[in-house]
C-alpha cells in the first residue's frame, strides 16, 4: 500500500507540474499582443518620423520588424501629444511604440536601436559651417531657432544666445503645425540664421526637402542637460515575452537598422554621444 501511495503522490506532483508549467506557458502567450498582426501606435502626421501615407522612417522601420516577424502592419492612428499613450497602447489597440526615448515610465522600453543628438543646421556655404558647439564666438549676436523647453534651450542661455532666439512650440498636433519645418523655413528664407533641432527630426528633412544645409551633431557640450538620447521601442509595461522578443530582433538586425536610419538621413552617434557613426550604405 506503501508503494501506491507513494505512485500516487509522485503522480499528483507530476500533474501539478505540468499544471503548472501550462499556466506559465499561457502566461507568456497570453499577452494582449496580437498574433495575426503588428500592432503600431503611430502619430499620422510626425513627419519625418511617422505619417499615415507611410512614408516616415519610422514607417519603413515597422515594415521591416513586421517582415522579420512575418506579420503585416497595422495602425492605430493618435497625434503624439498627451494621451498618445493612454489612447493607444493602454487601450490594447496597438502593441508596439517604434520610437519612444529611453527610459520613460509609461513604457516598457526595449533596448535602444538608436542613439541621436540635438544638431545645429545651418548652410553649407555659410560662415556658420565650421560650428562645432554653441560655446563657439560665431554664434553671438546671431537669432537661432530653437525648440521651447528643449534642452539646447538651456545651452543656449549659457552661452548668451537665448535673447535673441526665436523659439518654436514644443508640443503641438502637427496635423495643424510642424515646428520643425516652419524652423527650416524660416532658416531657408534668412528669418534665422541657424536651427537647433532634435537630429532625427532635423537630418531627414534636410535630405529630403533642404538641400544647400549641413547638419551638425551638438556633441561638445560638456554640461547638463545631455544632448544625446538612446531611443528604443515601447511596449505595455509587464509584457516582458514581447519585450525580449524584440531585443532579440534588434540585436540581430541592427545593421539592417542602421542602414535603414542613415538613408533617412538620421545622424547616428555612438552610445557615449562622443562620435558620429558613419554607415556605409
Amino acid at each position: 500500500m506503501r508503494v501506491w501511495a507513494d505512485l500516487a503522490g509522485a503522480l499528483a506532483l507530476a500533474l501539478l507540474g505540468l499544471t503548472l508549467t501550462a499556466e506559465v506557458g499561457r502566461a507568456q502567450t497570453s499577452d494582449l499582443v496580437s498574433k495575426t498582426a503588428l500592432r503600431v501606435c503611430a502619430d499620422p502626421a510626425n513627419s519625418p518620423m511617422s505619417n499615415r501615407d507611410g512614408t516616415g522612417y519610422e514607417n519603413a522601420l515597422a515594415e521591416l520588424i513586421g517582415d522579420k516577424l512575418g506579420l503585416p502592419v497595422t495602425y492605430t492612428w493618435y497625434p503624439m501629444a498627451t494621451g498618445f499613450i493612454r489612447n493607444t497602447l493602454k487601450a490594447k489597440k496597438c502593441d508596439l511604440v517604434v520610437g519612444y526615448a529611453q527610459g520613460h515610465e509609461l513604457v516598457l522600453n526595449t533596448n535602444h536601436y538608436l542613439t541621436s543628438a540635438f544638431v545645429l543646421i545651418v548652410p553649407e556655404d555659410g560662415p556658420l559651417a565650421g560650428v562645432e558647439g554653441l560655446a563657439d564666438d560665431r554664434l553671438k549676436g546671431l537669432k537661432l531657432g530653437v525648440i521651447a523647453g528643449s534642452p539646447p534651450a538651456t545651452h543656449m542661455a549659457r552661452n548668451g544666445l537665448i535673447g535673441k532666439a526665436k523659439a518654436y512650440h514644443l508640443v503641438v498636433d502637427r496635423r495643424h503645425e510642424n515646428p520643425a519645418i516652419d524652423m527650416l523655413d524660416d532658416l531657408k528664407s534668412g528669418e534665422i540664421d541657424g536651427a537647433v533641432i532634435w537630429g532625427p527630426i532635423g537630418g531627414p528633412l534636410v535630405k529630403s526637402d533642404y538641400p544647400g544645409m549641413t547638419v551638425i551633431p551638438l556633441l561638445n557640450e560638456t554640461l547638463p542637460p545631455k544632448m544625446f538620447y538612446r531611443i528604443t521601442m515601447g511596449v505595455r509595461n509587464g509584457e516582458k515575452v514581447w519585450q525580449r522578443k524584440l531585443n532579440s530582433l534588434i540585436r540581430r538586425h541592427q545593421d539592417e537598422i542602421d542602414a535603414l536610419l542613415a538613408e533617412a538621413g538620421v545622424p547616428l552617434i555612438s552610445d557615449l554621444g562622443d562620435k558620429v557613426i558613419e554607415v556605409t550604405q
